[in-house]
């Protein structure tokens, strides 16, 4: 009787065994990319489930023998793979990043600020390895949405921003020039990065493009407050006063030509505009009660607009 009981448990034994060891062993459906919203096993089940993942009770068993889930986003190269691979990957660092966006038009100043912030890094030695390793002063990062490896480091950071723009930065050179020189690119920069800062829309920044090329053509001043809005000025209204004060490179009412470095970083849109500026005559360019520009190659009628929007701003 007892020897009877005895396999009747092993044969129930290696029944739950088999049927356990064959559902972690089940391939489970994911995304690329999950949201892990914390370290608590249980919201992450939960959280999981809201993903349309297939995860239960089991599942959150598991999870008691595996290293802590990871707070933050996580990048699975494949979206099939064993249910028990799945639940270990959670916990390892890895494949966990953080996404940050670089907004068009913004400064470095703020760029490394947030980063600070979000990834919380120490500022000073954000802003020390982007001084180190970054070949222009500004423009170096392409504006668009990186997603940062947790364990990073902030040189590591600066040295993965710099690696993928630069890496768009010689595509499209090449495609343009045949070649990549960070000097003569530096001008493209410079110039995609008065686009993003005048333009009102991705539409318009062939037309600012081509005022910006026919201006420098006939040696004439840029005169664009965007110029002025580097660096800690990013977000600081241009004023008059502003004008004649400001005595740097930036100040385009002042000087001739082309800033020394870039306002801004750029986006992919502003620099194509840079490299394929539309083919105008225009000059002057003024923003409309809609937000956008007025564009022209006549003095008269740039003073007709302006007089008409100050008009329209007394209203």
């Amino acid at each position: 009787m007892f020897r009877k009981i005895m396999l009747l448990a092993a044969l129930l034994f290696f029944i739950i065994f088999t049927f356990v060891v064959g559902y972690f062993m089940m391939p489970i459906k994911s995304r690329h990319n999950l949201k892990i919203p914390s370290s608590n096993r249980d919201e992450v089940i939960s959280a999981l489930q809201k993903q349309g993942i297939e995860v239960g009770v089991l599942d959150r068993f598991f999870l008691e023998f595996t290293p802590k889930p990871i707070e933050g986003w996580i990048y699975l190269n494949r979206r099939k793979m064993p249910r028990y691979k799945f639940l270990l990957l959670l916990g390892k660092k890895s494949i966990h990043y953080t996404p940050v966006t670089i907004v068009p038009g913004e400064t470095s100043y703020f760029v490394l600020k947030q980063l600070a912030k979000k990834l919380n890094f120490k500022s000073t030695l954000l802003q020390q390895s982007y001084r180190n390793l970054a070949p222009y002063k500004e423009g170096n990062f392409l504006a668009e949405t990186y997603n940062i490896p947790v364990y990073f480091n902030e040189k590591d950071t600066i040295e993965f921003l710099l690696e993928r723009s630069f890496k768009m930065y010689k595509k499209l050179s090449y495609k343009y020039f045949n070649q990549f020189n960070t000097k003569e690119w530096k001008r493209v920069v410079i110039i995609a990065s008065i686009i993003e800062k005048e333009a009102a829309n991705r539409k318009e920044m062939p037309l600012v493009a081509s005022v910006i090329y026919n201006r420098l053509k006939k040696r004439m001043r840029l005169q664009m407050d965007g110029t002025l809005n580097y660096g800690h000025y990013s977000h600081k209204k241009v004023t008059p006063k502003r004008i004649r004060s400001d005595k740097s490179h930036y100040n385009t009412y002042k000087y001739r030509g082309l800033p020394k470095e870039p306002v801004c970083n750029v986006s992919l849109d502003a620099l194509k505009a840079a490299l394929e500026p539309a083919k105008t005559n225009y000059l002057y360019f003024m923003k409309n009660q809609n937000g956008t520009h007025d564009f022209t190659h006549s003095y008269k009628i740039h003073i007709q607009n302006i007089k008409k929007r100050r008009l329209e701003q007394k209203k």
